[in-house]
Parts: structure tokens; sequence; C-alpha cells
């Protein structure tokens, strides 16, 4: 594990606990980050909204997204378990799993996956969310690695919760409500921007992300202005 880069990211999510932090970008660094640290392939983040419906905020790359797509789709998988259950549910070999989730195995193999472990986002007793990180070939995750990630997921949880209110919830809900309002303008966004400039979605994200931090802007600000062309967006398009 990479100590040097462990260090930064605690930092950067403590950096994150005192400002107003943009959450989407926020949550795809944890996972950026869990990928460059922990050995993981891939990693993704699902939080329930207002009604308790697991949705995707967050993954590392655009074939994972669509994997944590069909799980909710399907009602099946390693992560659904873990949000219901508020425990980590660890597959060192999914091909294992085959009887309890086949739908899901078989998604997972075919977009090159051979083990999946996903950790709860808890604040106390309430579960709102699930890290989950993908590897590509089976066998045993590092034992050592097991706890930094459930600590970054615990850190992420209390990020959505920085502003500190004795309606605990009400403010939950409003923050991951945002969230997922912010999502649905970064997804459309993306979209035109990989229609117009004929790049694909990831690097559509990762455009508009770096458009946003280079003018210290809010990356769903930026994707709203460039879905309603309601101002000029100098250098984003050529």
């Amino acid at each position: 594990m990479n100590q040097q880069l462990l260090a930064k990211t605690f930092v950067e999510l403590a950096d994150n606990l005192v400002a107003d932090f943009d959450l989407i970008d926020f949550l795809r660094l944890l996972t950026d980050r869990c990928v460059g640290m922990l050995d993981a392939s891939a990693a993704g983040v699902l939080l329930a909204d207002r009604d308790g419906k697991l949705r995707v905020m967050a993954a590392s790359d655009e074939q994972v997204r669509l994997l944590e797509l069909f799980q909710l789709q399907n009602d099946e998988g390693p992560c659904l378990d873990c949000f219901r259950t508020g425990t980590p549910v660890i597959v060192p070999d999914l091909t294992r799993e085959i009887t309890r989730w086949p739908r899901f195995v078989t998604a997972a193999h075919r977009s090159g996956f051979g083990a999946v472990q996903a950790l709860p986002m808890r604040l106390r007793d309430e579960t709102v969310g699930a890290l989950n990180l993908f590897r590509a070939t089976p066998g045993p995750f590092d034992l050592a690695a097991t706890p930094v990630a459930q600590a970054l997921a615990d850190v992420a949880t209390i990020s959505l919760l920085q502003q500190r209110s004795s309606q605990r919830s009400t403010v939950l809900n409003e923050q991951l409500q945002t969230a997922l309002n912010s999502r649905v303008l970064i997804e459309q966004a993306k979209g035109k921007l990989a229609e117009r400039q004929s790049i694909d979605m990831e690097q559509a994200f990762t455009t508009l992300r770096g458009y946003a931090r280079a003018h210290n802007r809010r990356l769903s600000d930026v994707a709203r202005a460039f879905i309603d062309d309601s101002e000029p967006l100098p250098g984003l398009v050529p």
C-alpha cells in the first residue's frame, strides 16, 4: 500500500469536511484513491435517496458504473446485501456465488471482474450506502487493506453530514437529494460532451471534471451551464 498516497488521501478528505465541497467530485476522488491504493481494479459508491433506494453516485470508470446499475436494476448483488445488512460482504471468488447472485456474477465476469468487496457506509447504526471494490482476478483480499477501505468509507459518510444538526436525518436527505440531482446533470453533460467531441463517456467526465477544477467551480455548476448553454465555457469544447 502506498503510504504517502494514503496520507494525502486522508488530508484531502479532511479538507473537504471543513469546506463547501462538491459531493460528486468528492466521491469520485474516493473511488479513484481506492483503486490507486487498495489493489482494486475499479470502485463504486452507492447511496440511498430519501426513499431508501440505492443510487449510483460515483464510479472509477464507466464499466463499473454500468455494473452497479445492473445490480440495482436486477435487485441482486453483494453491494445490495451489504447495504441491507450493514455489514461487509467480501467475495474473493465470484464463481462460488453463482447460485446466490446468478445474474450479477454473469454480468461481473462479462465486465472482467472476478472478486468484489462491499463495505457499508455507516453513521452509527444507520447505513446510508456502500463502497464497492472490484478486482479482476479472484483471490483473498489484503487483510491490511480492508480496515483502510472501511475507514475511507466511514470518513466519506461523515463528510455527508459535515454540517452538524440536531435534525440529522433531514440534513442527510437534503444533501443526498442534492447530490442525486447533480448526478443527473453530470450524466446529461457527459452525454452531450461525448457526442459533441466524439469521445467516450469516461473521457467526457474527465474533461468536465478537469475544467471545473481548473476554474475552481463545482462540477454540477459546469454541467448545468454546458447543458443549458447559459454561459460561455472557453476551452471546454474546441
